[in-house]
C-alpha cells in the first residue's frame, strides 16, 4: 500500500488545521505572557511581548490584594460566588434533565412530544429575550441580587440542554429492559434508579461538563441581576477593569483572567476525552 502520509492534500489539511489552532491560541498566549509581565513593562513596550522579568506576584495580587468594587480582596470572593452558583446549578439541572429525558424517551404518555418540544424550545431563545421575564420572577420571589437567584436561573435554563442530551442518549436503551422491569413490578422511579441511571455515566459526564463551563463563563445574568459582593467572577472582572481605567494594570488583570478561566480549563483537560465519548455513546442505537 502506498504511503500517503506526506501527500500534498494531507499536508494542506495539516497546514489549515495548524493555522486555525494558532488563531485560537494567540489570544490565550498573549494573556498568559502578559500575566507574567509588569504593568510598567507592558506600558513601555506593547501588549505583545516576552516577559523581561517574570512577575509571578501578579497572581498573588489578583487573587487576594486587588481592589474590585471598593473591596480590596482580589477576585477570591468572586471565585467563591461562581462556585456557589455553578456547582449546585450543575448538579440539580443534570439530575432533573436526566429524569425528564428518561420520561420523554422511554415512557409514553399523552402529550409527551409536546412537553419535550416546549422544554427544548429554550435552546432557541436568546438570553436577552429572557431578561425581562427573569427580572419579574426574581423580583416577585425576592431573589434579586442573590446567588440563589442565579442558581434558579441556570438550573431552569439548563434543563433544555440536559433534557435534550439525556433524551437522545436514552432512546438507545433497549425497550425490552424497560418492559421486563415493568413486568417484574418496577415503577417509574425504580426503573430509573436501578436500570437507567447505572447506564447513564457517559451522558451525565457530558451534561456536567457542558453545564459547568456554560454557567461558570456566563456573564449577562451575573452582571444584570447581581451587584457588589454578590457578583460572580465574570462580572467582577469587568468591575476590575473599570476600577483601574485611569492607571491600567494589565499584568494583574491578565493574571485575574487566567485565574478565572482555570476551573473550566481543568474541567476540559481532565474530562475532555469523556465529553467526546459521551456525545457519541448514544449515536448508534
Amino acid at each position: 500500500m502506498r504511503d500517503t502520509s506526506f501527500a500534498p492534500g494531507r499536508i494542506l489539511i495539516y497546514l489549515i488545521v495548524s493555522l486555525i489552532a494558532a488563531a485560537y491560541l494567540v489570544p490565550i498566549i498573549v494573556v498568559v505572557l502578559n500575566s507574567l509581565r509588569t504593568s510598567e513593562e507592558i506600558a513601555q513596550t506593547s501588549m505583545i511581548g516576552w516577559p523581561q522579568r517574570w512577575a509571578w506576584s501578579n497572581y498573588g495580587i489578583a487573587w487576594a490584594d486587588f481592589c474590585v468594587a471598593q473591596t480590596c480582596a482580589g477576585i477570591r470572593p468572586y471565585m467563591l460566588n461562581s462556585a456557589l452558583v455553578t456547582i449546585p446549578a450543575t448538579i440539580i439541572s443534570t439530575l432533573l434533565g436526566a429524569v425528564a429525558g428518561y420520561a420523554v424517551s422511554l415512557w409514553r404518555f399523552p402529550g409527551d412530544r409536546w412537553i419535550y418540544g416546549i422544554v427544548t424550545l429554550g435552546l432557541f431563545l436568546p438570553q436577552q429575550m429572557r431578561l425581562l421575564p427573569w427580572t419579574i420572577v426574581l423580583r416577585d420571589v425576592g431573589l434579586i441580587n442573590t446567588l440563589s437567584g442565579l442558581v434558579m436561573i441556570h438550573t431552569i435554563q439548563g434543563l433544555s440542554f440536559t433534557t435534550l442530551f439525556c433524551r437522545n442518549y436514552y432512546v438507545a436503551i433497549p425497550q425490552e429492559l424497560i418492559r421486563a422491569a415493568r413486568v417484574d413490578g418496577a415503577g417509574f422511579y425504580r426503573i430509573f434508579w436501578r436500570i437507567v441511571l447505572p447506564l447513564s455515566p457517559p451522558i451525565l459526564i457530558v451534561t456536567v461538563i457542558w453545564q459547568f463551563t456554560h454557567i461558570w463563563n456566563e456573564f449577562l445574568y451575573g452582571v444584570t441581576f447581581t451587584t457588589g459582593q454578590q457578583q460572580p467572577v465574570t462580572a467582577a472582572l469587568i468591575a476590575l477593569t473599570a476600577a483601574v481605567a485611569d492607571i491600567p494594570q494589565y499584568g494583574v488583570q491578565s493574571a485575574a483572567v487566567m485565574i478565572a478561566a482555570l476551573p473550566t480549563l481543568l474541567v476540559y483537560v481532565f474530562g475532555g476525552r469523556y465529553f467526546v465519548r459521551g456525545l457519541t455513546a448514544g449515536a448508534v442505537k
